[in-house]
């Protein structure tokens, strides 16, 4: 672990390749699981102003789950979530002609009806944070039925933190992630300087 400003980050995120493959896994992520997406305090009050603009974009069955129990819902663990389709699927997941899952939130953000493209738990994953009184810690949440992922990934050579690049800055802003460069660039010629010197 190494710490940028607020935050405790882990190094498997400079040290794991990923990069999602979704023709194999078919999302599976939105899918799999016994739970919703993490949510932040903030978004369960932008998931109920957005309902009606989302709305058309969702399945029969994304629509009734939510209009059940509600735009969001707390999880066994006392954090707010998503709700689920029949304990399985997110609400808010709909599916291409290929089954693939997409997300309706992300698909009314892509159409210009909403400005805000999904929660930031899914745009980070396979990253995850947790707040603690003191910090947040920033981890790569390994999970099987991401193995494809992680062959793309390490076939491109893309590490996880270059893959959700995008996330983190929306997370923890540009400079952040300047920093994080920066821990990262050190770190890969701290291993090339140890490799040369075995050689």
């Amino acid at each position: 672990m190494f710490q940028i400003q607020k935050t405790l980050v882990s190094e498997d995120l400079l040290e794991y390749d990923f990069v999602c493959n979704l023709s194999a896994c078919k999302g599976a992520c939105c899918v799999d699981g016994d739970a919703g997406a993490p949510l932040e305090e903030k978004e369960t009050e932008i998931l109920v102003d957005l309902y009606s603009s989302v709305k058309p974009f969702l399945r029969p069955e994304g629509i009734a789950a939510i209009e059940d129990q509600g735009a969001f819902v707390k999880g066994d663990d006392g954090e707010w979530e998503t709700p689920l389709v029949n304990g399985s699927e997110c609400a808010y997941v709909i599916f291409d002609e290929k089954g693939i899952t997409k997300c309706g939130l992300e698909a009314a953000y892509n159409a210009g009806v909403t400005k805000w493209k999904k929660p930031v738990s899914c745009h980070l994953y396979p990253v995850r944070t947790r707040e603690y009184s003191e910090f947040t810690a920033v981890n790569y949440h390994q999970w099987g039925i991401c193995s494809d992922a992680c062959s793309l990934g390490a076939e491109l050579s893309v590490p996880v933190y270059v893959f959700v690049k995008e996330a983190l800055i929306r997370k923890f802003g540009a400079a952040w992630y300047e920093e994080l460069t920066l821990v990262a660039a050190t770190l890969k010629a701290t291993q090339n300087t140890s490799e040369g010197n075995k050689n």
